[in-house]
């Protein structure tokens, strides 16, 4: 695929998804390439359009535990998705993940939607734990975890099947006292409604 020149990641936003939003994440939910280490895909249409109805009608749930944009860019339009998911409401301890388009990896795309995400969690959502985890083999994921500050826990075992068996999961997290926001602390780049 042909990579796109640099972006200004400063310009990323994070909006609701829309239903008319599906053919633009089709475009690598359906490659083999974006879901090798991830347990959905390659997605056929129906499935895509799946993903985006549930992540709308996530919206509506009260109360609310998932949190999921798409990340857009004034130039290039959708470019990549972003999920926060509350995983203990009590315990204020929340996941973020992330999935952007082919084109635009090795740019700091994701690290810049996963620093939206962290900054949502811990300044609106007011949690305390911000976990992610990826596959072992994902070592591009495992970079950006790290460059965004999040500290590698470990090896959770056997604990996502995907087509090619069962794989293990490098737990990462960031935890409050750790957060460090971006400087100066600009408006929130999401929106929720």
């Amino acid at each position: 695929m042909a990579r796109v020149n640099a972006l200004d990641l400063s310009k990323i936003t994070l909006r609701p998804l829309q239903q008319g939003d599906w053919p633009r994440i089709h475009e690598w939910a359906s490659l083999e390439e974006s879901c090798r280490y991830q347990p959905w895909g390659p997605n056929t249409e129906a499935e895509t359009e799946a993903f985006v109805s549930a992540a709308i009608a996530s919206a509506r749930v009260d109360p609310r535990t998932r949190f999921a944009w798409v990340a857009t860019h004034p130039v290039t339009g959708v470019l990549g998705i972003g999920e926060l998911n509350i995983r203990h409401a009590a315990w204020k301890r929340g996941e973020i993940s992330y999935s952007v388009h082919p084109d635009h990896w090795g740019q700091g795309v994701a690290s810049e939607i996963a620093r939206i995400l962290l900054q949502f969690g811990f300044e609106d959502r007011q949690l305390e734990r911000i976990e992610a985890t990826c596959d072992p083999r994902n070592s591009a994921s495992a970079a950006v975890l790290k460059r965004i500050g999040m500290t590698y826990e470990g090896i959770l075992r056997r604990t996502v099947l995907i087509r090619t068996g069962w794989r293990d999961s490098k737990m990462h997290s960031m935890i409050r006292p750790e957060w460090n926001p971006p400087t100066p602390i600009t408006s929130p780049r999401w929106t929720l409604a």
